[in-house]
């Protein structure tokens, strides 16, 4: 299975209250972060997802913007995927705000896709879907989806081949329960105080 990366980096940081995407993280920006750990593990491109005129630091990967504003994360996905095109059969996607995204974490992601259309993790009580892994043929479906006016992940999931798995089923991989056992790769920071807080941790 060939496999490419996608950062979907163009929500608006309301609560942030500036881009996450230039946030320091050891030393570069947290955009780079992210995206450099996803390298490690497709074999594939990583391709950056933005919003229309968003200024982004470089990282090195393809940049493509959304082609319209504020339709929210499922519009990130379609536009990454698209993007991929037939270069890969299947893709992770993370959201730029994932500072302690691990390999080993997009690495059983992807393990555990298998033949389904989406692979989703329902972590910490949440669906995440934006450290997930998905099918790159879905690009029409998902486009075609928003164009309904269809525009939140759920409504993705409703109608495709979506598996579900728990934490436990995550960490039953050795390698992910040796290297992220609280499954921090799924922490985000959305605020200041969460952001200070991961700074501290690190």
């Amino acid at each position: 299975m060939r496999t490419a990366g996608i950062v979907v980096a163009g929500g608006r940081s309301s609560r942030m209250g500036r881009s996450k995407a230039w946030l320091d993280w050891r030393g570069a920006p947290l955009l780079a972060y992210v995206v450099g750990v996803v390298r490690t593990v497709v074999d594939g491109p990583v391709i950056v997802v933005g919003a229309p005129g968003q200024e982004l630091p470089e990282v090195g990967a393809e940049v493509v913007a959304d082609p319209v504003e504020g339709r929210g994360p499922l519009q990130g996905i379609a536009t990454g995927l698209a993007a991929v095109g037939d270069r890969a059969d299947a893709a992770f996607v993370a959201s730029v705000d994932l500072p302690f995204l691990h390999p080993a974490y997009v690495r059983r992601v992807l393990a555990l896709l298998g033949g389904h259309d989406v692979l989703l993790p329902v972590v910490h009580g949440h669906h995440q879907p934006l450290a997930a892994a998905y099918r790159v043929g879905l690009a029409g479906q998902v486009a075609a989806l928003i164009d309904a006016g269809r525009n939140r992940p759920p409504d993705l999931f409703a109608v495709v081949d979506t598996r579900r798995v728990e934490a436990a089923e995550l960490r039953a991989d050795p390698a992910l329960a040796a290297a992220d056992p609280e499954l921090e790769s799924l922490r985000n920071v959305n605020t200041p105080d969460e952001y200070a807080a991961a700074l501290d941790q690190n």
